[in-house]
Order: structure tokens, then C-alpha cells, then sequence
């Protein structure tokens, strides 16, 4: 019920919206003929609403993911096209509100007397067509070109109590796999094949397996069960995980059937799955730390990790490596209170799967909610690494911010 008093308004807002668009258009285009009109008119509103109870359902039903996902393109396009349309539209009307105004102002005088090849307000909102068209094509081609379009990072990870019968010992991260967006089966083998070609000693994944439901798996279950490596696989929960966003914040049944298949699915997969707890990794007689924690988010991310349990009998340890899907919980915990922790690997954040990313620069709009939200970050002698994601959320593609497979070598200098 509480999911529905939200969509409901929602949709009905969306409505408005495409009421406020209609009406633009069509008062530029004056002289189509009543024909041209009436089909722009069904065209316009049987997209427009299948749209958004496509969107809908797809929250509420097991609709085909292939079905699901094309919503999502188009539902997204549309938005953000609508959404760089939208200011032309109000500087319009704000322009004609002042022009009410100053008529009555003046007592009815003639403004605008000379006459205009182009009007104020068809120029207006034609431009914001035209501009409309940018996210057309950039959104278009973040679906076409950057939803599977893998980045292998190498980055050295250097480690001053490093034993050493690790040192140069590689390490993978994979991060956010977000298998319910997926509908390209043999481009995320393609990216799994390029995890294994790098022949890391050992991988984590950091959470989020799924969307919401275990179910998800069921396609892509076999393919990750490839990623293997001679030290093992070593993952966490994230917050989608829980199924919390399908089943709630409360305890039922069915969440709690669900959550125990995917934490069966991890075993199936071969993934030794680290919730609170820790392991030794052992290399020639000698040890490095391994912890895992569930999901510890802020605000209304959930937290259920606890790094109390997580921590002991690790003291001994010279170098310990913690899995916290947010990156959030570094500065949040991890820097006050856990200062053995040498280095933390998360996901999380996906950089919003948009911005911009290169050897020397990076910036994405999730920069003003993340501190930390890709690649490396130290702080006294305690490391973040921040995976940008595998998979996708939301929004089915990419732009600027490709999904991440990194390489790390260890290092003791």
C-alpha cells in the first residue's frame, strides 16, 4: 500500500506533465490539418500512458526482463528529453505572464506591434525541441554503446605490512551486478570472459547481486558461476540484496525466503559470501585478513553490518581487507573507529552512470551526494576503492561512466 500512495501521485503528476507538453506542441504547430492533429493527439497520449503503466507494472508484475528493460530505454528517454524541454517551456510562459502584466498594466497598450517571422513563443519552444534532441542521442547511446561496454582498471595497491608472499599477488573487484536490468546474456559473458583473462589470484564482489528478487538469477546464474579464481571468491550483500525496495522494511516470509535464496545462490555460485565474519587467506605460511560486512548505508540505506563481529581474532593479522558494499560507511565507521583496516573495496554508487571519467579527471552529479564515489581514496594510512558497477540500474545504459572490472596488484612498496 505504501509503495501505491506514492505511484499513484506520481503517475498523476507525469500525466500533467505530458498534458503541459502536449499543449506547447501543439501551439506551434497551428496549421496542422484536423486529421494531422487527431493523429498526433492518439499518437502522443497512447505512448505517453502506456508508458507510464508500462513503468508501473513493471514494479508490480513479473513482466518478461527483455519487455521490461525496453520500458525502461524508452521511459527514460522520454523523461530526460521532456526534462531539457521543460525550462524553454516555463521561460515561455514567464515571459507571457509578464507581458499579461505589463498590458494591464499600461492599460491595454500594443505590445509587439511589429510583426515577427518567428514568434517569441514558437521560437521558445522549438528551441527546446531542438535541444531535446541532445539527451535524445546521448541517453540513446549510453543504451546502445555503454551498458556493456566493460573498462578493465589496474591499479597498485600498495600495502606497507604486506607479507611477502603476497606481493604481487593480483586481486579482482566486480561490483553491483544488478542481474534483474540485464538483457544481453552473451555481453555479460563477454565481460566475465575479460575478468578471467586476467588471471587474478583471488576476486571480490562487493553486493548487490540482484535487484530485488533472487528470481533474477535464474538467466545469469550459470555465467557468474565462471568467475572463479586459485585463492576464491569472496563477496558481500548490498542493499538491494535484502528486497527491502519489493518486500519492505518489515520481516515477512516471502523476504525472508528470498534473502536465503540468494544467499544460496552465492554458495551455488562458489562465491564465499562474508556476512560479519572473516577468513584468513593463506600464501606460503603467510596471512592476510579477508572481512565482510552486510550492507551498512546512511540515511535510509539499511544497516545491518556489524564490523564488531567482523574484527575478531583478526588482531594478529599484518594487512586486513574489508568488503562494505557503501562507500559510505569508510568515513562514516571504518576511519574512527577501525583504524587496522588497511583498505576497504565498495561499489554502491554505479558514478550515477553518467559523467565523466578519464586517467586525470573525473566528475559525475553523484559527487554531491558521495564524498567518495569512484576509484581510489586514502586518508592517513587507510585506503577506499570505490567500483563504479558491473551491472545498471534504473536508467539501462551508460554514459561516460563504463561499467567497471578491476584489477588490483599487491604491493609492499
Amino acid at each position: 500500500m505504501g509503495r501505491i500512495s506514492i505511484l499513484i501521485p506520481l503517475c498523476l503528476l507525469l500525466i500533467a506533465f505530458d498534458y503541459y507538453f502536449y499543449k506547447a506542441v501543439l501551439s506551434v504547430f497551428k496549421k496542422w490539418q484536423p486529421s494531422t492533429k487527431k493523429a498526433f493527439t492518439v499518437l502522443w497520449w497512447t505512448y505517453n500512458l502506456a508508458l507510464i503503466f508500462g513503468v508501473f507494472a513493471g514494479i508490480y508484475l513479473n513482466l518478461f526482463l527483455t519487455l521490461r528493460a525496453i520500458i525502461l530505454v524508452a521511459f527514460f528517454l522520454t523523461c530526460g528529453c521532456k526534462l531539457v524541454m521543460l525550462p524553454f517551456l516555463l521561460i515561455d510562459d514567464l515571459r507571457r505572464l509578464i507581458i499579461s502584466i505589463f498590458r494591464k498594466k499600461k492599460d491595454a497598450m500594443a505590445v509587439d506591434t511589429v510583426a515577427e517571422p518567428i514568434s517569441r513563443s514558437e521560437f521558445l519552444i522549438k528551441a527546446g525541441i531542438v535541444a531535446a534532441a541532445v539527451p535524445l542521442t546521448s541517453l540513446s547511446w549510453g543504451v546502445i554503446s555503454g551498458a556493456y561496454d566493460y573498462q578493465i582498471r589496474h591499479v597498485d595497491l600498495i600495502l606497507p605490512n604486506l607479507p611477502k608472499a603476497f606481493n604481487g599477488i593480483r586481486m579482482g573487484q566486480i561490483s553491483d551486478i544488478h542481474s534483474g536490468s540485464f538483457y544481453n546474456p552473451k555481453a555479460v559473458k563477454g565481460g566475465v570472459e575479460m575478468l578471467l583473462a586476467q588471471k587474478p589470484d583471488f576476486i571480490f564482489f562487493t553486493g548487490d547481486l540482484v535487484n530485488d528478487m533472487a528470481t533474477e538469477m535464474r538467466d545469469y546464474q550459470d555465467i557468474f558461476t565462471k568467475v572463479k579464481a586459485p585463492l576464491g571468491v569472496y563477496s558481500t550483500l548490498g542493499n538491494h540484496d535484502y528486497g527491502d525496495y519489493h518486500f519492505g522494511k518489515g520481516n515477512s516470509p516471502a523476504k525472508a525466503k528470498n534473502l536465503k535464496d540468494v544467499i544460496a545462490t552465492h554458495k551455488v555460485m562458489g562465491y564465499d559470501l562474508l556476512m560479519n565474519e572473516n577468513r584468513r587467506l593463506k600464501v606460503d605460511g603467510e596471512e592476510i585478513g579477508i572481512l565482510g560486512i552486510e550492507n551498512w548505508g546512511m540515511g535510509r540505506f539499511p544497516k545491518y553490518g556489524r564490523m564488531d563481529l567482523a574484527v575478531q581474532n583478526t588482531d594478529d593479522l599484518p594487512v586486513k581487507l574489508l568488503l562494505s558494499h557503501d562507500p559510505s560507511h569508510w568515513r562514516a565507521e571504518v576511519l574512527p573507529k577501525y583504524p587496522q583496516i588497511d583498505a576497504m573495496f565498495s561499489g554502491h554508487t554505479h558514478g550515477m552512470q553518467f559523467g565523466v571519467r578519464t586517467e586525470k579527471y573525473q566528475w559525475s552529479p553523484v559527487e554531491y551526494i558521495y564524498k567518495e564515489w569512484a576509484g581510489m581514496y586514502t586518508e592517513q594510512k587507510q585506503q577506499l576503492y570505490v567500483n563504479v558497477g558491473y551491472g545498471f540500474l534504473g536508467y539501462p545504459g551508460r554514459v561516460g561512466i563504463l561499467p567497471e572490472i578491476t584489477i588490483f596488484t599487491l604491493k609492499n612498496a
